[in-house]
Order: structure tokens, then sequence, then C-alpha cells
């Protein structure tokens, strides 16, 4: 056991150089409104004949090629990380529905089959989208896939996630309100430098509900072209938010099927944590434990997300998965002006059993910027007694806002004046988070801004997890900025 300013870290078999970082941010008391002021690129999206939405090289365009593929996005197919979904669309005519697969290039020993959808909105009518589960896969192995036929086919590749252990070290990209703007290039280029190995997307995909008629399935289109480069090779773990509802029944032909698109498009693997609906759903990740919430589905007592919710957090077992880590798309606190309060009903449900079960943090979208409270929790409110302020609460989450993805609303730049005591940071910027899990009791987080095109790291923390922090280390466990730590600890080679 290495002992460290007092507190005691596990000892495993491999070597962690702990490594300093440019800024930071205070803590404790110290709450900071960021005044930064950038000159951002217009909240326009990016044109459909830009080299961001470009056929892939030795290929011909999809109106020569009725089999061409294309939209090719993968996510976790099950509980554990031993399975992925692949799904990808064929433009004129449904083709092979067989993923082919190995785990040496060009060398494909086994095979999976799949199943193919279609839908209409409005007046588009979609490609033929497949979705193939396959599973059975070796964890922390390398594998190659193939899908379509002759010269329409294409090949990527993708890495499982390591064994379930409390102590494997992984790391998440946090990204939300993407959107297909130059702004949203310049997050998503940004995320593909950080080495995050998956990420959480916290919902607003593609923003295709600001369009009308055949466009909407246009840009649905485009979007899933924009993040292939990202998407194809490593699971995104979707969530969907407003902008995924499209209650549209003003349209042609009246589209009033909430998530039509988003659920004919994005697969996820729902009936795998036994959930009766894909808006809802939970995987267990190397060392993370993470459920998927729905914002816009029911969810007060007795409806089926409450229920399931219930029984998920029962399942939930920290000695193997210590980190907890909630998703959700309306955040139940955030001091921007835009969508005030618009998460205070689920907080009203939910927020009692996050403090009871020690969630470490929640991750939300919604609003245009980016903030980080403090540890605080308001379940004690009560209109009658005057109790209705957050307080300070150790057993609570971190709550997060990272809807700053780029999209074509721009930003929310209005916050609440004065800041109020819960909200350490917050700043109303582009960009993507990083959260990298060390072992069972530290994790690293940073906020990275797109500061006019290129990458500053802004926001920094060290988080204790709410499991295992207290147990094996006597040090403080409210969380510290990461240069503070590293004060401590980075000169240091640990053998961790």
């Amino acid at each position: 056991m290495l002992v460290i300013s007092g507190g005691r870290l596990p000892s495993f078999n491999f070597l962690v150089i702990l490594f300093t970082i440019v800024t930071t941010v205070g803590s404790g008391s110290a709450r900071l409104t960021s005044t930064y002021i950038r000159s951002e690129w217009p909240s326009t999206d990016i044109p459909l004949d830009n080299e961001a939405f470009a056929i892939p090289r030795g290929h011909n365009a999809p109106q020569q090629d009725p089999l061409f593929i294309l939209l090719v996005h993968i996510t976790q197919g099950d509980y554990d990380g031993k399975a992925v979904i692949i799904s990808w669309v064929t433009t004129d005519e449904p083709g092979s529905n067989k993923v082919l697969y190995g785990t040496s290039e060009k060398k494909y020993d086994f095979s999976s089959k799949g199943n193919v959808v279609n839908y209409t909105f409005s007046n588009y009518s979609s490609g033929y989208i497949h979705h193939c589960l396959v599973d059975g896969l070796e964890h922390d192995t390398k594998y190659y896939y193939k899908i379509g036929d002759g010269g329409s086919s294409r090949e990527f590749w993708f890495q499982t996630p390591p064994n379930i252990d409390p102590d494997t070290p992984y790391t998440f990209g946090i990204i939300g309100d993407l959107g297909q703007t130059y702004n949203s290039l310049s997050t998503l280029e940004h995320y593909m430098q950080s080495g995050a190995q998956t990420v959480l997307f916290v919902g607003d995909l593609s923003y295709a509900d600001r369009y009308e008629f055949n466009d909407v399935g246009i840009r649905w289109d485009s979007w899933g072209r924009f993040v292939e480069r990202s998407a194809a090779y490593q699971p995104w773990i979707w969530i969907a938010g407003n902008h995924e509802i499209e209650y549209m029944p003003n349209m042609v032909f009246g589209e009033v099927v909430p998530f039509k698109s988003y659920l004919h498009r994005y697969a996820t693997p729902y009936m795998a944590s036994q959930s009766s609906n894909p808006l809802w759903y939970a995987v267990r990740r190397a060392s993370a434990h993470i459920i998927v919430l729905s914002s816009y589905s029911p969810f007060v007592k007795y409806t089926p997300q409450w229920r399931w919710l219930r029984e998920e957090l029962k399942r939930v077992d920290r000695e193997k998965t210590p980190w907890l880590i909630v998703l959700m798309h309306a955040p139940m606190y955030s001091s921007n002006v835009v969508h005030y309060m618009e998460g205070e009903s689920m907080r009203a449900v939910f927020e009692s059993w996050f403090v009871n079960s020690k969630v470490d943090i929640i991750f939300a979208g919604h609003v245009h910027a980016y903030e980080r409270s403090y540890r605080i929790s308001n379940t004690h409110y009560n209109i009658t007694n005057g109790d209705r302020y957050p307080i300070p609460d150790k057993s609570a989450p971190v709550y997060i806002t990272v809807g700053d993805g780029g999209n074509q609303e721009g930003l929310a730049g209005r916050f609440v004046d004065p800041q109020p005591e819960y909200s350490s940071f917050r700043e109303a910027s582009y960009g993507h988070s990083t959260l990298e899990i060390k072992n069972r009791t530290h994790a690293f987080y940073h906020w990275n801004r797109n500061d006019d095109g290129k990458k500053v790291p802004t926001d920094s923390v060290v988080f204790y997890n709410q499991y295992w922090g207290k147990q094996s280390t006597e040090e403080e466990t409210e969380e510290e900025p990461y240069q503070d730590y590293c004060k401590q600890h980075c000169h240091l080679l640990m053998r961790v």
C-alpha cells in the first residue's frame, strides 16, 4: 500500500504517472463565473456540400451505388461490454444485413446477422437502416469489422473495454447538444484528440427538427456522416433530448409520434438492463456503472421509468463498478437563465435516490453553456418550512452541464446573478469534457473550451469516489482542483 498525505491507495500491477495541467479553478467557497468572451463562428449549419459530409474516398456517390453504406455508428450492445450494436444505412436497396468481424485486419472469422428497418417522415423516406448485434466478444480486444459486399463494402475497427473491475482505468468523453455547425466540428475534432475511449452523449444530436419537410431527414443523414469519423470506431452511449422529440403536427402528413427518427436510427441495449423502453437503460463499462434517463418520458411515481430506476439502483455493485454515473438531458441544477428549472420535476422525484445511492456525477446537456456544481442536495425542501435552498451534502452527486457542443441555436450566455453558492464554475463557451477514471478512488475530470478553434483545458478537478474514496483515504473527500492535488502527488511516480 502506498501512503499519500496520510491516506492509502491500493496497489496494482501497473504504473501511472500523474501529470500536471495548465489551468484550473478554485475550490471550497471560491465560486467563479468566467468572464471569457469568445469570437465564435456563426451558429449556422455547415452546408451539405462541405467536406465535413464528404463521401469516403474510393467510393461512388450514393446516387451511383444503390448499396452505398453510410452513417456507420456503434454503441454498447449488452450490460457488461462484451457486445456492440453496429448500425449503418444503405441508400436504395437493403443489401446484406451481415457483419463480418475478427481480431486480425482483413481476416474475418466470424459473422453476425442483423435486421433492417426504414421509415418516412413527412415527405422524406429513409434509406435502409441496419442494426446488427455482435456479441460474445472478449474484453480488452481490438476487433475489425466489415459491412456490405463487393465494391460497396467498408471496413472499420473498435476496441472492447477491459473486464468489469473496480480498479480498471478508463476514459470517457462527454458531449452534448452537438448539432452540425462549424463550432460542432471544432468540438468533435478536439474530442477525437483527447484519447477518450467512449462518448457519453447527453442528448440533442442533429437539430434536424429545426428544418421542415424533406430537409428533416436530410439533416439526420448529414449528421450521421458528420459523426461517423468517431462513432464508427468507438461506442457512443446515446440519450434522447428535446430535439429528438420531433412533434410536428403541422408538417405534411402530420408527424406526431415522438422520437420517431431517433428510435429508428439509434439502437440502445435497453433490454440487457431489463428496461422496457430504449429511452432509458444502463450499461456497465470497465469500472463504471452508467444509468441513462429520459427527461421527456414519464418518470413520476409508478411509471415504467420510475419502477425501472428503483430496481436498477439496487443492481449497482460498487465492489465491482465503484463509479456510478447518471446521464440525463435536462439538468437538475443549473444557474443559467435559459431553461431555468426545467429539470426541477425530475429532481423532486429522483434526487433523494441519487443521494442515498451516493451517485458520483450526473451529466446533463440542454443548456448551451458549461457549469459544474459542488456536492449539494435539496432533499429537505418543504413548501411550508422554508427549507428551499440547496445545502452542502457530501453524499450528493456533482452536477455537470455540458450542453455546449456547438449547435445552431448558439450559446446560452445569461447566468443568474449573483452566482448561487452551489455553483462552482460556469462559462458560456463551446467545448467537451473528459472523465479519466484512474482507479476505485480517484478520477481526473477536465472541461476543454474551444477557444476560436483551439482546445483549451479550462476547468479541472480531482473527484474522490463516493463509495471507495472515504474508505481508502484519510484525506478530505471534498473535490479539489487538479493543481492542488498535483502539488502533493504529481512529483511521484506512483505504483497505484
